[in-house]
């Protein structure tokens, strides 16, 4: 059996799980999230805890089984703790500041970037260099500082641009300058 699949998911105070078939809804503080998970895979609750099973060791059934799990889990966590992205603005006059609920950006361009906040996903700058997005979905979280990071993603040479706070750039070392023609 998977390793992930077969782990249960516990079901903390305050969470509210419903299945119906293939549709999971699940309801907390942070908000509610649904899913429509693949129908061969069963689901069902016991003890405060979401068991995922499988019909068959066929190789596909294997993969959603995994699957399954993971996104019901991140659902769970997602309405209990939520999900962050944090953003780094690097470079000489790069900054970023929060207008509304608009995100804008200055990072080179002859013109400012204003990015609009969309729903379940929360926009916080705490400084003009650092970006913080929040959500209860994990999916959304991600591809949103995805889409944030794409507007000016690192160079290698000097490192300016929008990168994840815990990502490494590799820099590189630029032209040597030496010899050449006379």
């Amino acid at each position: 059996m998977s390793r992930i699949g077969r782990k249960p998911i516990t079901v903390p105070s305050g969470v509210e799980v419903k299945l119906d078939g293939s549709h999971v809804t699940v309801k907390g503080p942070k908000g509610t999230l649904e899913q429509d998970v693949h129908p061969r895979m069963t689901l069902t609750l016991e003890n405060n805890e979401v068991i995922v099973t499988r019909p068959s060791d066929e190789i596909e059934d294997k993969a959603l089984h995994g699957l399954t799990r993971s996104l019901v889990a991140n659902m769970v966590e997602g309405v209990t703790n939520g999900f962050k992205k944090e953003l780094e603005v690097n470079g000489v006059g790069y900054r970023a500041a929060k207008q509304g609920k608009d995100l804008n950006l200055t990072i080179g361009y002859s013109h400012p970037v204003v990015i609009p906040e969309i729903d379940g996903i929360t926009i916080d700058v705490p400084a003009p260099n650092k970006i913080v997005i929040s959500g209860p979905d994990k999916q959304k979280v991600g591809q949103f500082a995805a889409e944030v990071r794409k507007k000016r993603p690192p160079e290698p040479y000097k490192g300016k641009g929008i990168k994840y706070v815990d990502e490494v750039i590799i820099r590189k070392e630029g032209k040597a300058g030496k010899g050449g023609k006379k």
